[in-house]
């Protein structure tokens, strides 16, 4: 019945000043999210990135609008996830802020809202997580209701998940009432690790094709692992090209608002927990009924900046509280105002990789020019403490074929290029990058240095960007509230749900380290 009063409430034309008015159609959108599990931007065949095929998303892109200048809200999972689903900020979430804690329920999420309205709502693959949704009270993930069921006899590789996204996605699509709108949150989990070594280059890859980051040793094995992580790059662009075909076949991709991106950056050194471009910096595209098409924007948004968007295109523009910015004046008209100067991004605790669980909270200010990283504990490992190899507790997945020599360093996941940079293949820059303790301010001109690999905080010359962007980030962190900066410890007390390592302290998984609550 809700489904039928929502034809009444979306107001879905958009006025076209010509010499002949268009009638446009008011039947309620459809809502598609596709969100790949650590994936940095540019690696997109539609960005131009070498030895990558990615047909879905550069449909979408063609068919809608394409930001080179799109950001999460966090290097991680779960709040990324958290900050996508409100519409603000890791430092305005409490525990859902944090990785692999809980969700408290007083934070609305637009599944909800639009729940309400009369759709119908469903996730297949990772929804939000790693954490604890159910403690809060909720009553489904916050993503909606699973559709997991249907997993694949056989994968690709070893490394590639057995869900069945697109035949769950024709599950629940086979489940609505008949003309009942939906949003559905398709959630790979890849190209999330761990990778089968040597899959890329079976599956017709180049090794001398692939582009390796400057941060990153250019060897054979790196260059292997790089194209493992294309090839699942591809494989959950596989599966939006069979959801964009599935769409098409039964009448609804017209009437289809369909968002492609990422959660966080790629699982290598110095990108995914990391606050520098290949930890924030994502993929997206977005094609919505009767938006522009084939549209490119270099202004910085944020995935914050969703949540809001979906309420506008529901015409329900109030019924959430959010940070970010609608990007409907982008996604709408052919030429739109400038969306914001700047995009705000931070981080808090990754995996448990300190002593007393402790994490690594720094924010960030990312404009055009400027990327500014305030680090508001640099007397700490930012990847996680080094660990003697007799106290080493995790046990590396054999199917990589490569066993870890180096242990510690937590918050990057094993794989065979942290070997390689803790091997320090390449010299010790790229070891530092991504281990060493680092100083409390960085600075990288973006333009000159997309890798980040250039820390120009303490030249004289950029004292005053220094000054400025330190200013405008503090006030707009003050300004929204983060513990971090009214000197409340809080973030270091929330608890942590997934496995925890045998460091020093408090190390008791699903409880509040009382020691922070101030």
């Amino acid at each position: 019945m809700k489904a039928k009063s929502l034809l009444g409430l979306f107001l879905l034309t958009f006025t076209l000043f010509s010499c002949q008015s268009e009638v446009v159609s008011k039947k309620a959108p459809n809502i598609l999210i596709a969100i790949a599990d650590d994936h940095s931007y540019p690696h997109a065949g539609v960005y131009g990135f070498p030895e990558i095929q990615t047909p879905g998303f550069d449909y979408i892109a063609q068919n809608g609008v394409l930001f080179h200048n799109a950001f999460v809200a966090a290097p991680q999972c779960s709040p990324s996830r958290a900050a996508i689903l409100t519409g603000k900020n890791i430092w305005e979430l409490e525990e859902a802020g944090t990785h692999a804690s809980n969700f408290p329920s007083k934070f609305k999420v637009f599944t909800e809202v639009l729940e309400e309205q009369g759709y119908f709502v469903g996730y297949t693959g990772k929804p939000w997580g790693p954490g604890n949704w159910q403690i809060t009270g909720r009553k489904q993930n916050p993503a909606g209701k699973e559709f997991n069921h249907h997993k694949l006899t056989e994968t690709l590789t070893e490394g590639i998940h057995p869900n069945n996204y697109i035949k769950n996605f024709k599950d629940f699509f086979s489940q609505r009432a008949q003309g009942q709108p939906f949003v559905f949150w398709y959630g790979a989990y890849e190209p999330h690790r761990v990778y089968e070594y040597g899959t890329g280059l079976k599956a017709g890859k180049s090794i001398e094709a692939v582009e390796v980051p400057e941060f990153l040793p250019d060897t054979e094995v790196v260059r292997n692992d790089v194209l493992d992580y294309v090839l699942e790059i591809e494989y959950f662009d596989s599966h939006l090209e069979q959801m964009i075909q599935f769409l098409r076949e039964k009448g609804e991709l017209e009437n289809t608002f369909i968002v492609v991106t990422a959660d966080n950056g790629m699982p290598f050194p110095y990108a995914k927990a990391n606050l520098q471009e290949y930890g924030t910096h994502v993929p997206l595209a977005i094609a919505m009924p009767h938006g522009e098409k084939g549209k490119v924007v270099n202004d910085p948004v944020g995935l914050i900046d969703l949540a809001p968007t979906l309420m506008d295109l529901v015409n329900l523009p109030t019924a959430m509280k959010t940070t970010g910015k609608s990007l409907m004046p982008i996604l709408s008209q052919k030429e739109h105002p400038i969306h914001r100067e700047f995009v705000l991004t931070g981080r808090e605790r990754h995996t448990h990789a300190r002593p007393d669980n402790l994490g690594y909270p720094a924010r960030a200010i990312r404009t055009k020019e400027y990327l500014y990283v305030y680090n508001f504990k640099p007397d700490r490992w930012p990847a996680g403490d080094p660990v003697p190899v007799n106290q080493e507790n995790d046990k590396r997945n054999k199917m990589t074929g490569f066993k870890s020599l180096y242990p510690g360093y937590h918050d990057v996941d094993p794989s065979p290029s942290k070997d390689v940079v803790m091997a320090k293949e390449g010299g010790d820059a790229y070891f530092d990058w991504a281990f060493s303790k680092r100083s409390a301010r960085q600075l990288y001109l973006i333009e000159n240095d997309p890798y980040c690999t250039h820390n120009v905080a303490q030249l004289k010359e950029y004292n005053a960007v220094v000054e400025e962007l330190h200013q405008k980030l503090m006030n707009a962190l003050y300004i929204q509230g983060d513990p971090r900066v009214t000197g409340n410890p809080v973030f270091d007390s929330y608890p942590r749900y997934s496995p925890m390592r045998n460091f020093p302290g408090f190390r008791q998984r699903g409880k509040y380290n009382r020691t922070f609550v101030k």
